[in-house]
C-alpha cells in the first residue's frame, strides 16, 4: 500500500489534497458559520434563498419526526415509501407543469439513476464537458457511448449528433447553471438541436431551481421552454435548504425509472421528515418572490463590483461568482487570508475545474445584506492586491 503515500504526496506537491473542516451555522444569523470559534460570513453555501434555517420547515420536519421515526427502515420499493412521498412527488408534478415526479436520496443518484437507467450499452449520451461530475459518472455507469461537447459549443454537438444520428437511443444533458462557472446553457438551440437529432434532452436545474421563474420552476420555465425538456431534474439541497433530489417528466418515463433506476431500488428511502420539509420549503419557494429578487439584485452587485476591480469573474445573471486565480497556491492562499478577515470562500481546484482555472467561488445568500456584500468586496479588494491577483 506505499502508493497511497505517492498519491497523498503528489497531491500536497500540487496543492490539490482536500481536507474536511467542520463548521455550523449561527442560530439568529443567517448568512454566517462558526468555524474553529471564528464567525464567518458564509459565502460559500448553496443555501441561495436562505431557507435552510427556517422555522416553518424546521417544525414541519420536527412534527414528522415525532410522528413517523427517524428513518425510512426500507427501500420506496420495499416499506420505505410513505404518503409524504406521493404528497410531495403529486405537488411536483403541479409546480413544473409535467405528468408524474419522482423522489430521490440526492442530487448525485437522481442524475446516475436517470441516466443509467435511459441510455444503457446501445445509447450515446451527449454532454457538456463542464457538466456536474454526477452526470459524468452517470454515463460511465450507464456504460454508453460518451459523446463529450466543448462547453456550451452547439457546432461541436452538431457535429456529434450527425456523427451518431443512426443510434436509436440518443440523450443530450445539460446542466442549466453550471456550478462552477455560474453561466447559462443555450437552452434555446439545445431544444432545436434535439428536435432535428430526434434526441431526449434532459436539463439538471440543481443551481437553478428556486431561483428563476415566477415560482422558481427554474430557468427552462422562465425561457419558456419547460415542456420542450424530456427529463427535468433539480436538487432540495440548495436553494429549498433541505435535501433530496426529484426527476419530473412523463408517466411512462417515472415507470421506467421505478423499474430500472439502480440508486432508487437498492437504497433506503429518505426519512420521512426530509419529504415533510421538503413541502413546506415547496411552498415558500413557490409564494416569497422576494427571496429570488433579493438574490439575483445582490448577485449582480457583488459580480459587478469585482469585475470593476480588476478581477477575473466568470459567469451571469446567476448566484455564483467565480474568481478566477489560476494557480492552486495562490486560490488556497486567498481562501486563507480571507477567512482571517471574517469571510468564508473555498478555493476551488482541479480536477473540478479545468487545470489553471483554480478560484475563489464566491456562492451567495438571499440571506446577505447589501452592506454585507459590499464590505465583503472591499476586503476581497485588499487581498486581491496584496497577493498580486490584481493590481492597482
Amino acid at each position: 500500500m506505499n502508493w497511497f503515500d505517492n498519491e497523498l504526496r503528489q497531491l500536497q506537491q500540487d496543492s490539490r489534497e482536500r481536507t474536511i473542516r467542520s463548521c455550523r451555522t449561527l442560530s439568529g444569523a443567517a448568512g454566517y458559520m462558526e468555524r474553529e470559534a471564528r464567525t464567518l460570513l458564509n459565502l460559500s453555501s448553496n443555501d441561495y434563498l436562505g431557507l435552510s434555517g427556517h422555522p416553518d420547515i424546521i417544525d414541519a420536519m420536527r412534527a414528522s419526526l415525532l410522528a413517523d421515526g427517524a428513518g425510512a427502515g426500507a427501500s420506496r420499493l420495499v416499506t420505505g415509501s410513505r404518503p409524504v412521498y406521493e404528497l410531495l412527488e403529486q405537488a411536483l408534478a403541479e409546480w413544473q407543469g409535467c405528468e408524474a415526479a419522482l423522489v430521490f436520496a440526492n442530487g448525485y443518484m437522481a442524475n446516475a439513476g436517470t441516466i443509467g437507467a435511459l441510455a444503457g450499452r446501445d445509447g450515446v449520451v451527449f454532454s457538456d464537458k463542464l457538466n456536474h461530475a454526477s452526470i459524468t459518472d452517470g454515463i460511465v455507469f450507464s456504460r454508453a457511448e460518451h459523446a463529450r461537447y466543448r462547453h456550451n459549443d452547439m457546432d461541436h454537438l452538431r457535429t456529434l449528433l450527425t456523427k451518431y444520428r443512426d443510434k436509436q437511443r440518443k440523450l443530450i444533458v445539460t446542466d442549466a447553471v453550471f456550478s462552477m462557472d455560474g453561466d447559462q446553457a443555450r437552452l434555446h438551440e439545445l431544444v432545436e438541436l434535439k428536435r432535428e437529432f430526434g434526441a431526449m434532452l434532459m436539463v439538471d436545474e440543481a443551481h437553478s431551481g428556486g431561483i428563476y421563474s415566477s415560482k422558481g420552476e427554474g430557468l427552462c420555465r422562465q425561457l419558456g421552454l419547460h415542456g420542450e425538456v424530456d427529463i427535468h431534474m433539480g436538487t432540495f439541497s440548495k436553494a429549498f435548504g433541505v435535501y433530496g433530489a426529484y426527476i419530473c417528466g412523463s408517466r411512462q418515463l417515472i415507470r421506467l425509472l421505478v423499474n430500472k433506476s439502480r440508486p432508487l431500488i437498492y437504497s433506503t428511502a429518505l426519512p420521512p421528515s426530509v419529504p415533510a420539509g421538503i413541502m413546506k420549503a415547496l411552498g415558500l419557494v413557490q409564494s416569497q418572490h422576494w427571496r429570488r429578487e433579493k438574490l439575483l439584485k445582490a448577485s449582480q452587485f457583488f459580480r459587478s463590483a469585482l469585475r470593476n476591480d480588476g478581477f477575473q469573474i466568470g459567469g451571469e445573471n446567476s448566484p455564483i461568482v467565480p474568481l478566477v486565480v489560476g494557480d492552486n497556491g495562490t486560490a488556497l492562499r486567498f481562501s486563507a487570508e480571507l477567512e482571517t478577515q471574517g469571510i468564508g470562500a473555498v478555493a476551488i481546484r482541479p480536477p473540478t475545474v479545468p487545470a489553471g482555472t483554480a478560484r475563489i467561488r464566491f456562492s451567495l445568500s438571499a440571506a446577505h445584506s447589501e452592506q454585507e456584500l459590499e464590505s465583503a468586496a472591499l476586503t476581497i479588494r485588499k487581498i486581491g492586491f496584496r497577493l498580486g491577483v490584481i493590481s492597482e
